[in-house]
């Protein structure tokens, strides 16, 4: 392919690109003119399962989020060369099938961490702080009709002195123990890998969920972490532990927590991934008062999608040039 003017098809650039609101104007557009400059492009906002090998038909190189792509996709797409996933984490392509029909799959590690991370500690500075409750509660003329000069809606939690327990310490965990340390917190990880890092202690699991006051989700998902809080997990935390998860869904029982919650095993969660992405009505979590629950946008900031789409060019300048970068599978 190298020099070769190619077809690029984008089969879901929203929220990659921006996010189209319901009345069609899309918020935080990422330009996509250098996008545009490696190749003929479509960019498709979504794509249903059953359009993509329409859509694809002659592509050599196609940019996915979450649309998944598998063995009926690879067979029925002959000049598919390049697969690059506008993520870090590739579990929407079947591995072994592109690299047995010789697509070789990239993906785009690390243009999050610190957004991550920082949106992880936001949900944490919520579940402390409320501010958004009181916010609110001011809106609505509670502050006017007070008698004293201040008052709280729920318990101000001062973080100085607490253990952050973190599950998962590759990049966005690492960065997440920085902060939490900068807050004056003492730090805690449990990991696959322990390593020696100074002022963070490695821990097996028994004892992260037996002393900290916060436990945060930074893990990938594999099944060793699916539901890696379970009931058995929830009744092993303080009783007035707070959770964060800025992992995936499945790594929490979600029903489990629900439950807890309801009963005050733990004092509050707050997460930005569910189970189900766009979730059901019925999802435990929206039912639970006392979970903070935000729809996947920890990755979202406009510095992070302008970074995501650079790489993704970078990705596709490499392969074209015969030299790929970022890859998951080669042929």
């Amino acid at each position: 392919m190298k020099g070769a003017r190619v077809r690029i098809v984008a089969l879901d650039a929203d929220p990659a690109f921006g996010s189209k609101g319901g009345d069609g104007h899309v918020l935080g557009a990422t330009p996509d003119d250098e996008l545009r400059s490696l190749g003929e492009c479509s960019i498709f906002q979504s794509t249903e399962p059953a359009q993509v090998i329409e859509r694809c038909q002659d592509a050599d190189i196609v940019l996915t989020n979450r649309v998944v792509l598998g063995e009926r996709e690879f067979a029925s797409l002959p000049a598919l060369n390049l697969i690059s996933v506008l993520a870090t984490g590739v579990n929407v392509v079947d591995l072994v099938a592109a690299q047995s029909h010789g697509v070789t799959v990239c993906n785009v590690p690390g243009y999050s961490t610190d957004s991550t991370a920082q949106h992880s500690i936001a949900l944490l500075l919520e579940l402390t702080n409320r501010v958004g409750l009181h916010n609110a509660s001011t809106h609505a003329g509670d502050w006017e009709r007070s008698q004293a000069f201040s008052y709280y809606l729920s318990p101000l939690i001062e973080l100085r002195d607490k253990t952050m327990g973190i599950v998962g310490f590759g990049s966005i965990g690492a960065q997440v123990a920085c902060i939490a340390q900068a807050l004056g917190m003492r730090v805690i990880a449990h990991s696959r890998t322990p390593r020696n890092i100074p002022d963070v202690q490695f821990v097996d699991k028994a004892t992260l969920l037996r002393d900290s006051d916060v436990v945060s989700l930074h893990c990938p998902l594999t099944k060793e972490t699916r539901h890696f809080i379970d009931r058995q997990a929830l009744r092993a935390m303080k009783a007035g532990a707070l959770l964060i998860n800025g992992s995936r869904g499945p790594v929490i029982d979600e029903e489990a927590l629900a439950e807890a919650l309801d009963g005050q095993e733990i004092t509050g969660a707050a997460t930005d991934v569910l189970t189900q992405e766009p979730p059901h009505e019925s999802s435990p979590l929206l039912r639970s008062e006392r979970c903070i629950v935000t729809p996947h946008i920890a990755w979202a900031s406009e510095s992070a999608r302008a970074r995501l789409i650079a790489m993704t060019c970078e990705n596709i300048r490499a392969f074209q040039r015969g030299h790929p970068t970022n890859v998951v599978v080669a042929p």
